[in-house]
């Protein structure tokens, strides 16, 4: 245990926390928003052979998660040079994919950088929460819980600002993907900078590459914790899926799916720092199942909605983004807070499982309600029959309704330590 610091250097650290997340945050998410509409108006590319590389991508970004935590282990003693390195291949990997002519054919180079993109992606993911168990230790009895609410904001923030950058940037530059990549490349050395002195390394090192999974694969309340977080992904996946379809088939709001997706990712960035304080307060189980009880009324509300219910859905999509804000900080905080309660090491390897069962949803969501849709005789972009949208509106509200009420008796039947 180092000395303590003065009052003022743990919060001054965690805005390079905050920093660093919105970095990882933009290489994310808003990468499969932007990345296929660049490759198509650019280059020609069809939305089939891009959508099955992306497919093929994710189906290896799901695999090679708990080998990456695993790395981020292994790598424990030197992770300051690790991180560096991830952090330059990433944005090395944004210059390449928006900002330099493919010296290969397009589709080719399409799937070469984004596989290094989001292999470092991920890596940084793994190994930013897995040295904020180290970390929250610094910060006192609610230290998990301060740090989720400066790290999920940062996050939320850098998709936020992801999302709208390249529309921005057009009215300034000729080539606003270019001007992004660039962007991304500057608060990659910024982000760098401000965390160069917060990786500490602390923790055993793992010969065996199982042995690394064991601490947290062996604790009954950690696997508790990875299926609830299973579970309440699931629901986030689904809308994430079907999202475009709802507001363009059954809201019939085609050129809303933008406004409303930022409102949706605005009002997640703007709870967090409330579910971080109502959790401190009042304990972060409580408070994590008020957010969850949030997002199904939500879900049950979107159930109803018609054609023309734009209001409607956004104030849906401000309620549901400020329940996916408690799930964002409270559910990482309690994980990372058992594994320092463990206290055995392995974070890294404990993130990657997190990681991976996070992303699988996402998988799962895809593979099975896109096909189910398509035998309901849903037809994106074409005039869908009464039935065909039905099942749409199942499928975006209720479906996730319903995986949300697993999640929550899971959650409310599990006995979660407040300190």
């Amino acid at each position: 245990m180092t000395a303590a610091l003065p009052a003022t250097t743990p919060r001054a650290g965690l805005a390079g926390w905050s920093l660093f997340a919105a970095l990882i945050a933009m290489a994310g998410l808003p990468i499969y928003i932007h990345a296929p509409k660049f490759y198509v108006d650019s280059y020609g590319l069809s939305l089939a052979a891009l959508g099955g590389v992306l497919a093929l991508l994710r189906l290896f970004d799901v695999v090679q998660d708990p080998v990456l935590g695993w790395l981020a282990e292994r790598g424990r003693a030197r992770r300051g040079l690790w991180v560096a390195l991830a952090t330059a291949i990433m944005a090395c990997a944004m210059l390449a994919l928006f900002a330099i002519t493919p010296p290969v054919a397009p589709l080719l180079w399409f799937a070469l950088t984004l596989s290094a993109l989001f292999t470092a992606f991920s890596f940084l993911t793994i190994t930013f929460y897995a040295e904020g168990v180290a970390k929250a230790a610094t910060l006192g009895p609610q230290g998990h819980l301060q740090l989720a609410g400066w790290r999920e904001g940062g996050s939320l923030a850098g998709v936020c600002i992801a999302a709208v950058a390249p529309v921005a940037l057009a009215g300034l530059t000729g080539n606003p993907f270019a001007a992004f990549a660039a962007l991304f490349v500057l608060l990659a050395i910024l982000a760098t900078i401000a965390m160069r002195d917060q990786w500490s390394g602390q923790g055993g090192s793992f010969d065996n590459p199982l042995a690394a999974f064991r601490p947290a694969l062996g604790d009954p309340l950690a696997r508790r914790l990875l299926l609830i977080a299973l579970l309440n992904a699931a629901p986030v996946a689904v809308t994430s899926t079907l999202f475009l379809f709802f507001v363009e088939s059954r809201l019939m709001a085609p050129g809303m799916e933008g406004p409303l997706l930022l409102l949706f990712f605005l009002s997640a960035a703007l709870s967090t720092p409330l579910w971080s304080r109502a959790a401190r307060n009042h304990g972060a189980k409580p408070v994590l199942l008020a957010g969850m009880a949030l997002a199904i009324a939500s879900f049950l509300w979107a159930a109803t909605l018609g054609a023309g219910d734009v209001l409607a859905f956004a104030v849906i999509c401000a309620a549901s983004g400020a329940a996916l804000g408690a799930d964002m900080v409270l559910l990482p905080a309690l994980f990372a807070r058992r594994l320092g309660q463990i206290g055995q090491g392995g974070e890294g390897a404990a993130f990657g499982l997190w990681s991976f069962v996070s992303k699988l949803s996402l998988a799962l969501a895809a593979g099975t309600l896109l096909p189910a849709l398509q035998a309901a005789g849903f037809t994106p972009g074409a005039e869908n029959a009464p039935s065909a949208l039905f099942a749409l509106s199942v499928s975006y509200a209720l479906v996730p309704c319903a995986l949300k009420v697993l999640a929550i008796a899971l959650l409310a039947a599990t006995k979660v330590p407040e300190v």
